[in-house]
């Protein structure tokens, strides 16, 4: 990774024992105002991930599998439990009540996040979007390019498409696009969000490559998925959810 920064590095010395993220009895429900509900939307969810491994969490839509990752890259706010997570600059800390100078450093320097949705800047063009990200892994002007260059041809974007904006693409095109903006960076931790639900294959597979790239090099990966086959062979554990909760039989004990 030559003209990385410092702090991207995925491979820092941690003790064997010590997971990178320790989720203990984490709620977090939602209060729907107009219509005078509340609606849980996971219920005292326990979990380890260790250094380097790649979990999965299946489920059907609606039973809490975004919840979890929300609450750790702290868009939801957990009302309960603790979300230990081993960080490189701070040691181990609660993101559940981190504070959110030391959050939004881990968010640009440690922790990465692949949703469904594509979110950037107007007026800013695929190349640039990916660009931003590979600046923030990469201290050296020629390591940024050529990383933004090998994303996106990875991802089969064809060249007249770099300089133009994403809000022309299909939704497709903009997943992939924002996969590319996420795994330029070889995040140390990455949040995936469903991130081949509406993808072709030969796009999945894409993504799949760099994913078992990503593991290799030491990145820790904690995914939520509907593609099981997807899964298969490069998840190390597997979690299923109903209701807010994981059902028993399910790889929760470590």
């Amino acid at each position: 990774m030559s003209g990385a920064k410092s702090f991207a590095g995925a491979s820092a010395a941690v003790p064997a024992s010590t997971p990178l993220l320790d989720i203990q009895d984490v709620s977090k429900g939602f209060t729907l105002h107009a219509a005078g509900r509340r609606v849980s939307g996971c219920e005292h969810i326990s979990m380890r991930v260790g250094h380097g491994e790649f979990v999965g969490v299946t489920g059907r839509s609606g039973s809490g599998k975004s919840t979890i990752l929300k609450c750790i890259y702290r868009t939801n706010l957990p009302e309960s439990g603790k979300i230990l997570y081993d960080s490189a600059a701070f040691g181990v800390v609660d993101l559940a009540t981190l504070d959110e100078r030391r959050m939004i450093y881990l968010r640009n320097n440690e922790i990465g996040y692949i949703s469904q949705f594509l979110d950037c800047v107007p007026r800013t063009t695929a190349r640039q979007i990916v660009r931003a990200s590979a600046s923030e892994a990469f201290e050296d002007e020629e390591a940024i390019e050529s990383e933004t260059t090998r994303m996106l041809e990875h991802f089969d974007f064809p060249k007249n498409l770099w300089d133009l904006y994403p809000n022309t693409f299909s939704g497709g095109e903009k997943l992939r696009l924002n996969i590319a903006r996420a795994m330029v960076r070889r995040p140390r931790f990455l949040l995936l969000d469903e991130p081949t639900d509406s993808l072709d294959n030969a796009s999945k597979a894409k993504v799949r490559e760099l994913i078992e790239q990503l593991k290799a090099s030491g990145t820790t990966m904690l995914g939520i998925f509907h593609d099981l086959e997807f899964m298969e062979g490069v998840c190390d554990r597997e979690y299923n959810m109903q209701a807010g909760g994981f059902v028993a039989g399910s790889s929760v004990a470590e």
